[in-house]
């Protein structure tokens, strides 16, 4: 595992120890260190110094030299030649290379309606050494297109590309999900965002780790896309599945795109679950199902996370979703228009 503390991570070892394989994380050991007690951690840095961080640490891959794995699972890179380095150590020793990418890579994604597959046009970027994601992170699905085009480069035949969407569950740090557990918990009028019958995709972090180790058990190669679900859910069905599993009390006043764009609210930031209908194409998981890909009900996942609201994600401050008074305001503003 390169990483292998921070949120899919352990979804992913605790799926493959629950099988009875063994691991071995290799990080920086700066992330939740105390996981995994009983597993062998190896201590290293992949990333480069970068023009505007001289004062970051040295690439440091000797950990890894000398040594022999089944697999790699790669869920921590970003950057082009980080992987390419990676690989020139790895690629001799690994008979299986799993590289965690994103649907980010299709060109088309949250940019219009257009469905998208696993052949469907990929984002590029004028220099795919870049270090940098941008501004406003828009260099990021190119750049992990040509992190995926250095593993099967370096590994051909024998590399699984892993495309999630919006990962959610227990443990998300991004908060982009978990906003509507919380949200449901605290009932009352809950602004519901865009059309009802607009589709939703995810997937649970259990389910994405459980079937990354089915990926390597089975040995499947190749690209695919890694999101729920195996039949359409859409926005009104999560949300009433929310009130019907945690707070009957809720009610939902629909607030259409047009308002929301208006009024400056991001998709998947400060309203979580929602994007869009214009730029919301969905992305075909026929082959992820094919391979093996399952998805537990979504009122698992709703229920599983608010308990990981109230009781393990602390009172950090909120990375995505909307205040109440922010709700409030616009709810009025909605009403009054």
């Amino acid at each position: 595992m390169l990483g292998g503390t921070g949120f899919l991570g352990p979804a992913i070892v605790q799926a493959g120890l629950a099988n009875g394989h063994q691991f071995t994380l290799w990080n920086r050991g700066k992330s939740n260190p105390g996981l995994f007690p009983g597993v062998e951690q190896l201590r290293g840095q992949r990333r480069r110094p970068r023009p505007d961080k001289p004062n970051d640490p040295a690439q440091d891959l000797t950990a890894l030299q000398g040594r022999k794995w089944d697999a790699v699972v790669d869920t921590s890179a970003y950057f082009t030649g980080e992987v390419e380095d990676v690989c020139k150590v790895l690629a001799d020793q690994v008979s299986h290379y799993v590289f965690i990418s994103s649907l980010s890579v299709y060109r088309s994604l949250e940019q219009d309606a257009t469905p998208v597959d696993e052949s469907s046009p990929r984002c590029e970027c004028p220099d795919r050494y870049v270090q940098s994601m941008g501004t406003n992170y828009e260099f990021y699905g190119a750049l992990k297109r040509y992190c995926e085009d250095a593993v099967e480069a370096a590994l051909p035949g024998r590399a699984t590309l892993v495309r999630p969407g919006y990962i959610v569950g227990p443990g998300d740090p991004t908060d982009r999900f978990s906003y509507w557990p919380a949200r449901f918990a605290r009932g009352g009028e809950c602004l519901a965002p865009g059309a009802p019958d607009n589709e939703l995709q995810f997937v649970d972090v259990r389910d994405l780790g459980a079937w990354i180790v089915r990926l390597i058990e089975q040995g499947t190669m190749g690209p695919l896309n890694a999101v729920g679900f195996d039949g359409r859910i859409s926005t009104a069905e999560f949300l009433h599945t929310g009130k019907g599993t945690l707070n009957h009390g809720c009610t939902f006043t629909w607030v259409d795109d047009a308002f929301l764009e208006q009024h400056g609210v991001s998709p998947w930031g400060e309203m979580g679950c929602w994007t869009p209908t214009a730029k919301n194409g969905r992305a075909s998981n026929q082959k992820a199902i094919a391979a093996g890909a399952t998805f537990r009900p979504i009122a698992e996942t709703i229920r599983d996370t608010a308990e990981w609201v109230r009781k393990g994600r602390g009172d950090r401050p909120w990375q995505a979703g909307m205040t109440a008074e922010r709700e409030r305001d616009l709810l009025a503003k909605w009403k009054a228009r």
